[in-house]
């Protein structure tokens, strides 16, 4: 099965992957909270009383599910400022419903640039800082590279407008470290030759 993998500065980042418990706790509450109130935003919706405790039963929540997912999801929040920024990693199987899916995605999302990693080769990154709209949705930026067999993508959300090109550098600096591992048990396939990517 095939994994991600990612360093992340731990001065910068703490990760929600792999922290269970208190380890955490107060990060991932303020983030997801922080993702509530912007998809709230998004669709007009007015914050309800026991918003503040539903984002604390999905922060205790969400360490099991990322541990669920056994290496298909990481995530992180800012460690300065939790409700700044969250980043999250996928690997999706490259299914024909999502290639059908991706290549639907609205005209705005072909606004893309590439961005070379060293463990996946060159990518597209995608870098909304100024959302239109009423309401605006946060900003966020997008990474994606399709290894023909998987899509990766990095997504990473911002809570503010005039901060996040404070941020984009340490967002880059964890898309470079993304990388695929995949669990082949020794002996198994001797015929496998690794190339490095373009």
């Amino acid at each position: 099965m095939s994994r991600l993998q990612a360093d992340a500065d731990p001065q910068r980042w703490v990760p929600v992957t792999g922290s269970l418990g208190l380890r955490g706790r107060r990060h991932r509450k303020v983030a997801i909270g922080m993702l509530m109130e912007q998809a709230n935003t998004a669709m007009g919706a007015t914050p309800r009383p026991g918003g503040r405790f539903a984002a604390w039963v999905m922060s205790q929540a969400a360490p099991l599910l990322m541990r669920k997912a056994d290496g298909r999801v990481l995530a992180w929040v800012w460690k300065d400022d939790p409700a700044l920024l969250v980043a999250m990693a996928q690997i999706q199987q490259a299914t024909p419903q999502l290639r059908v899916a991706r290549a639907s995605m609205p005209m705005e999302y072909d606004d893309t640039e590439s961005f070379r990693n060293p463990y996946l080769g060159v990518g597209e990154k995608l870098a909304v800082t100024l959302p239109s709209g009423d309401p605006a949705p946060p900003p966020f930026v997008t990474y994606t590279w399709d290894t023909g067999t998987h899509f990766v993508t990095l997504t990473a959300v911002c809570s503010d407008r005039e901060r996040v090109g404070t941020v984009l550098g340490a967002v880059d600096e964890v898309a470079r470290t993304l990388r695929v591992v995949d669990d082949l048990p020794v002996g198994s396939s001797p015929d496998v030759l690794r190339i490095e990517p373009s």
